[in-house]
C-alpha cells in the first residue's frame, strides 16, 4: 500500500484526514485538532481543503442538478414560516 502524505512535518496521510473527515471533522481546523496536520508550517492546509472538498464552490453541483442551494432554501423556509 503506498502512503500519500498529506502533512509531512507530522507524517499525517491522506487516509488519515479522510479518517478523520468521516468521523466528522469538516475544517482544516478540526483536522488540525484530531492530527496537528497543517499546525506548523502550513503548506498543507490547501490538500487539507480539497480532500474535505472545500476547494470548490458547494452550491454549484446543487444548481446544475436543478436542485436549490441553500439561501433559496433558506427563504422559502423563512416564508412559510411567516
Amino acid at each position: 500500500m503506498t502512503r500519500v502524505y498529506v502533512c509531512n512535518c507530522f507524517g499525517v496521510t491522506e487516509t488519515q484526514v479522510k479518517k478523520h473527515a468521516a468521523e466528522g471533522a469538516s475544517t482544516p481546523r478540526q483536522i488540525a485538532s484530531a492530527c496537528k496536520a497543517g499546525t506548523d508550517c502550513g503548506s498543507c492546509v490547501r490538500r487539507i481543503q480539497a480532500l474535505l472538498g472545500r476547494g470548490a464552490c458547494p452550491s454549484r453541483g446543487l444548481v446544475d442538478e436543478g436542485r436549490q442551494v441553500l439561501a433559496e432554501h433558506l427563504a422559502e423556509q423563512l416564508d412559510e414560516a411567516a
